[in-house]
């Protein structure tokens, strides 16, 4: 069984050998059994105490010992900004694709369906699918341009990092660092499902205001990892992903042999059922930001980078009122994403593993069955299970790949969904009216 430190954001400290960790000194004239001490500053020194980010880490080796990196190519990730992207104001859905690789590790294995911003202006995001059927085991990277926030749809991930190892199934989520390396072992023959690329500042946990102390997701059930490493001399290769490109060198050791670490940069894990949700009492239908998990503050109060929100199981109590989410158009622009069941606003079209985008004002909201079963639902308590839909929303519109726009698993008919939507409006001002001018 995995061990992890408990708590979002705290100072965290680990090692992997007995005194590995320096007490009372951050960096000794010699580290700890002979081993190089070296931070990750991943924020600037000056940036304010609330946000600010570095661990320390004492390792075998220390990580400038390498080669020259070389380009290499990737057929199916891209990043931001996308000079070929389609902006599309056309409401977008994806079914889900069994088997796109036959052989594909975690990197191999990812497809990028849409971004935003400027991965070097440190601004917006990308979203990527990923299916693997092998493990990486001489493979190594680290995403110099975000940090990943990792989605399973299927099959369980361990994931090897610079901090330890954490493992992820369906129904969790792990966010891996910015410029942490990492490799993935698949737990099952095979593994699928979305990450989220956050170039833009960290996750944090969003702020209450009057919902109070307690509620959403609270800091002891984030997990992190703790110190585990790899002292192993074979030749194995490792990647950089940095301003949207891939670079490879071979080491002839395995990165991660930090020993031992302390900060608050690292990797963490969450388990969604462990999600205080929110909702209404009385009456209406209450708006998704009370479903947010994590948040990534942009410079302009209120409107996120990113924000991952996620619908887990939950009581429907609403009274005098239409249950599902209502019709509406939206300033940001949300990209969802189906882990298991159904979305209490689709009633067929989008499965697990599948995609949907509404760019900012797309007009959006339940389908023809959902509004004519809801407007005549029995108005009891009812328990919404079984289902995990989740969602990117993020207040820049986002560009799809033309990979993604031109796939045969787009459904080029999701406009019929509304399509069946009648008229049922009634005039008082009827020709019999005399009053009518």
């Amino acid at each position: 069984m995995t061990e992890y430190l408990s708590g979002f954001g705290n100072q965290h400290q680990s090692e992997a050998l007995d005194g590995a960790l320096p007490r009372g000194q951050n960096s000794p004239q010699r580290a700890p059994h002979g081993l190089y001490a070296e931070q990750l500053s991943a924020t600037a020194f000056t940036e304010p105490r609330e946000v600010n980010r570095r661990t320390w880490t004492y390792r075998i080796r220390p990580s400038a010992a390498h080669r020259r990196y070389h380009p290499i190519d990737h057929p199916t990730l891209r990043s931001a900004p996308l000079s070929d992207g389609v902006l599309d104001v056309n409401r977008l859905r994806w079914n889900p694709v069994a088997r796109p690789f036959e052989t594909a590790d975690f990197l191999d294995g990812l497809t990028t369906i849409a971004a935003n911003g400027d991965a070097l202006q440190r601004d917006g995001i990308a979203i990527h699918l990923y299916h693997a059927t092998s493990s990486m085991t001489d493979r190594y990277v680290a995403d110099l341009d975000g940090e990943l926030l990792i989605v399973p749809q299927s099959g369980r991930l361990r994931i090897h990092t610079e901090v330890g190892i954490v493992d992820v199934a369906p129904g969790e989520i792990a966010v891996v660092g910015r410029a942490i390396t990492f490799r993935v072992v698949l737990l099952d023959d095979d593994a699928a499902g979305y990450v989220c690329e956050n170039y833009g500042s960290y996750f944090t946990l969003p702020e209450l205001g009057p919902i109070g102390a307690n509620g959403l997701a609270h800091a002891r059930d984030f997990h992190y990892t703790v110190a585990a490493f790899e002292d192993d001399d074979r030749p194995v290769e490792k990647i950089q992903k940095f301003g949207g490109r891939l670079f490879s060198t071979e080491l002839d050791h395995s990165p991660l042999d930090v020993v031992a670490w302390h900060g608050n940069h690292g990797v963490y894990k969450y388990d969604t059922a462990d999600f205080n949700v929110m909702g209404t009492l009385g009456w209406d239908h209450p708006d998704p930001s009370i479903f947010t998990l994590l948040t990534s503050p942009s410079e302009r109060p209120g409107q996120a980078n990113v924000d991952l929100a996620i619908f887990p199981p939950r009581w429907n109590v609403a009274e005098h009122t239409f249950r599902p989410p209502h019709f509406h158009r939206n300033v940001m622009t949300e990209f969802m994403g189906l882990v298991r069941g159904q979305h209490d606003s689709k009633a067929e079209g989008f499965l697990p593993g599948g995609a949907s985008l509404h760019n900012m004002w797309g007009a959006h909201g339940p389908d023809q069955e959902t509004f004519d079963l809801a407007t005549a639902a029995d108005l009891a308590p009812q328990k919404l299970e079984g289902s995990l839909p989740f969602m990117f929303e993020t207040r820049l519109p986002l560009l799809v790949t033309p990979l993604a726009h031109d796939a045969p698993h787009r459904q080029p008919d999701y406009d019929s969904s509304w399509a069946g939507l009648q008229r049922h409006f009634t005039s008082p001002l009827t020709p019999s009216n005399p009053e009518q001018p």
